[in-house]
């Protein structure tokens, strides 16, 4: 693990936290020596905070991206909700916001590891195909009109789950259980998620055809009623009609920004 943050004592105590679970742990303490630490470590996760001096930590995650898919869980101020928001565009895959509790970062931590490290799908899986999308689960490949798409981790995950429930509605919560394998965790990840691979797969993404909100739900991918995914099971039907702008549900918050306080509830022991 590689932690970042210029607060000794925070550093400190995330460190401390993550060498108790087993891992090995180096700091670093602003931008440039989080890019250096990285090119020398080589982690497999690095946790950012986001105002850091010499680089803030947008920039930091916008770099450690370039040069690889290294998970990063960033830390924010909890008024930061605009910058959260940022953060998970330039491809952070979680965030927590300060004060934090350091046992909910550990676990946040490994959700994003075991999700990360998943195994690739076996050869022989078929691959996906409708509107002209392309998905090869086994070697992680996605194209549209066969030009190969630049999708994140989680981007391509949650278009192939799409693509093999075609017509069928997935409330937020559940696209972020059967996606990001979380229990718990700010919906406005799946917003924005969703915002992002629009912008990858619609011909105008102001305008998506094919990744529909649901009013008061989530989302479901539409397909031509003719064309079912190749290699998908299950019965698609016509998905009914569909807003022509996608204009936000009732329910569901205009801008990601109002959606801070919508958290998927942990599932009930016993």
């Amino acid at each position: 693990m590689l932690v970042v943050d210029d607060d000794p004592t925070v550093a400190e105590v995330v460190a401390g936290y993550l060498e108790r679970g087993g891992y090995t742990v180096d700091r670093a303490e602003d931008g440039p020596g989080a890019l250096e630490r990285a090119g020398v470590f080589r982690p497999d996760l690095v946790v950012l905070d986001l105002m850091l001096p010499g680089m803030d930590g947008l920039e930091v995650c916008r770099r450690l991206r370039a040069n690889g898919p290294v998970p990063v869980i960033m830390l924010t101020a909890r008024g930061d909700e605009d910058d959260r928001i940022l953060g998970l565009e330039v491809g952070a895959d979680d965030y927590v916001t300060k004060p934090f509790s350091p046992r909910e970062l550990v676990l946040r931590v490994e959700s994003v590891l075991r999700r990360s490290r998943a195994p690739r799908a076996p050869e022989g899986v078929p691959t996906l195909e409708a509107a002209g999308l392309w998905v090869d689960p086994a070697a992680r490949r996605a194209t549209k009109g066969g030009v190969e798409l630049a999708l994140t981790l989680r981007e391509f995950d949650l278009l192939t789950f799409l693509l093999r429930h075609p017509g069928q509605a997935f409330a937020r919560e559940e696209l972020m259980r059967e996606v990001w394998g979380w229990e718990f965790g700010d919906l406005s990840t799946v917003t924005v998620h969703v915002r992002r691979l629009r912008g990858k797969v619609e011909d105008d993404p102001a305008r998506p055809r094919l990744i529909q909100t649901v009013w008061g739900m989530g989302y479901r991918l539409d397909v031509p009623d003719t064309e079912a995914p190749h290699g998908t099971h299950g019965t698609h039907g016509a998905a009914g009609p569909t807003a022509a702008h996608d204009r936000p549900a009732p329910h569901e918050p205009r801008d990601v920004r109002d959606s801070h306080s919508n958290r998927v509830p942990p599932r009930a022991k016993g």
